[in-house]
């Protein structure tokens, strides 16, 4: 275990802040997201085209989007919006350095608070590299599957 891990979970080295499962979340959220979708298309589709178009490259790739997201989701202690951009920054390619160094700019703009929330990117970082075959599919409810009939 890292020295800043450690540093996150100093009573118990295996034992997880708030035994959250963020695969499992994330899949969850998709789910529901496409719920949403059914229910309410018109305000969904205008989130997800601004989705899409907010993370698509540019001068700016989406792996360094999903990154800035992260940060965001940090700085504002989102717990499903840690598990997503965790997740689409890991498919976008990133690193666990790059994420790393993420969380320290979500840190020193969210203070204290970060700093304490920033501990649970260890846990889904770990459990979205120990997922068996690797990381699912591209995020849900952009996903031509979820959103469009999938329950």
């Amino acid at each position: 275990m890292d020295e800043a891990r450690q540093a996150c979970h100093p009573t118990h080295s295996r034992r997880r802040i708030m035994e959250t499962n963020y695969p499992e979340r994330h899949h969850e959220l998709q789910t529901v997201l496409g719920k949403m979708r059914r229910e309410i298309a018109g305000p969904m589709s205008g989130f997800e085209h601004l989705h899409k178009e907010a993370v698509a490259g540019g001068e700016l790739s989406g792996k360094h989007k999903e990154l800035i997201a992260l940060a965001i989701a940090i700085a504002l202690r989102c717990d499903d919006c840690l598990a997503w951009h965790v997740h689409d920054a890991m498919r976008a390619g990133a690193s666990r350095q790059e994420i790393l160094e993420t969380v320290s700019v979500a840190v020193m703009m969210g203070g204290g608070p970060a700093v304490v929330y920033a501990c649970h990117v260890f846990d889904a970082i770990e459990q979205f590299e120990g997922r068996d075959g690797g990381l699912p599919s591209a995020s849900g409810f952009l996903s031509a599957g979820v959103g469009r009939g999938a329950a």
